[in-house]
């Protein structure tokens, strides 16, 4: 009887303390502004992200553009168009349809002025940013921009930003839950001619530039999350397989450190195709054909990223060789890469 009066007590406290720290938390503006479908969110829908963005590793900077294609789904719109951005990066330049317009700051809020549209039609509005990224302390919990370097001391980048983190903290977008580009998107990566770029669904183009630079261009045909558009940058090499599944040719592709390309075509056909073929079998055809699969090796323990599954468990069963559940079964497959890969059916599809 004593042990139930005490959990009892125990749990009437700590429900107090939580209660007490909730009241304490303060909610800002910058809150509200973000968390908020605002006046200035609500009046258009995101049909298509068309990013392009040149990191520098060295001075841990970004310089980017993004062009939303959005489109006016209410009949009294207003005259501001709010856009996402988190400090330290800054907008330089708007333009709606190919014209400069002004625009304001509002912490991490920033609203563009445009004219009354009319409900239905479709605008293009251009966004210039540039500036010192937030780097993430503990990907892929924490959100941010990584700057690392890989076994052979060349430079490897990535990006998270799942959670509160959000895709503002690396682009300028709409950054919230209840909208998605519904035509899908691309991504384009200007790096060092030495690196590669990989991003979400497939290389569109590759382009050589005259300054000792690449652009890697890759496009989804479907709704992407925010937070799931990532660029992959290092010394990364391919190889591709197929899987024939529930809706016919499902294109693999396999993005890894040069010198992980051995192990890595011994041991990532073993672990993915078993699993997509049970995941099909309960869950029905993976969601994104259009788009293909890939595994793309990250310097963090992997993420869910749509078609681009980050991949960071060094090639060991379990998770990063340990059996969590101290049965043993746990040792007979890969945590991350069927962990990351269930989210492709819950939480992106």
């Amino acid at each position: 009887m004593m042990k139930k009066i005490f959990s009892f007590a125990l749990t009437l406290t700590l429900s107090a303390g939580l209660t007490a720290a909730f009241a304490q938390q303060k909610f800002t503006r910058a809150d509200t502004l973000r968390g908020t479908v605002t006046a200035e969110r609500a009046w258009w829908d995101v049909q298509r992200y068309d990013l392009t963005v040149k990191p520098d590793y060295d001075s841990k900077t970004i310089v980017g553009m993004n062009r939303i294609t959005y489109k006016v789904v209410t009949q009294n719109n207003g005259t501001r168009f709010q856009i996402d951005l988190k400090a330290p990066l800054k907008i330089d330049s708007v333009h709606l349809d190919g014209r400069k317009i002004s625009f304001a700051q509002d912490g991490n809020a920033w609203f563009a002025n445009v004219p009354n549209q009319k409900k239905g039609v479709t605008g293009i509005m251009d966004i210039w940013y540039q500036g010192k990224v937030k780097e993430a302390v503990r990907p892929p919990w924490e959100g941010g921009w990584s700057f690392k370097k890989d076994s052979l001391n060349r430079p490897w980048m990535t990006v998270t930003c799942q959670g509160a983190a959000g895709a503002s903290i690396w682009f300028p977008c709409k950054d919230h839950q209840t909208d998605e580009p519904d035509q899908g998107a691309t991504l384009t990566m200007i790096v060092p001619n030495d690196l590669v770029g990989v991003s979400n669904g497939r290389l569109i183009s590759t382009i050589k530039n005259n300054d000792g630079t690449t652009s890697y261009k890759w496009g989804v045909t479907n709704p992407i999350n925010n937070y799931c558009l990532i660029p992959y940058i290092g010394k990364y090499v391919n190889f591709t397989d197929t899987y024939q599944g529930e809706k016919g040719k499902l294109d693999l592709s396999y993005w890894v450190l040069d010198y992980n390309l051995a192990k890595a075509k011994t041991y990532f056909p073993k672990e993915v195709n078993p699993m997509m073929k049970a995941f099909e079998y309960w869950m029905g055809p993976y969601p994104f054909y259009e788009d293909s699969f890939k595994l793309i090796d990250a310097p963090h323990s992997g993420m869910e990223h749509q078609s681009a599954v980050a991949y960071g468990n060094f090639y060991k069963p379990g998770y990063g060789g340990r059996d969590g559940s101290g049965t043993g079964i746990g040792m007979k497959w890969d945590f991350i890469i069927v962990h990351e890969t269930g989210h492709e059916w819950f939480g992106n599809n």
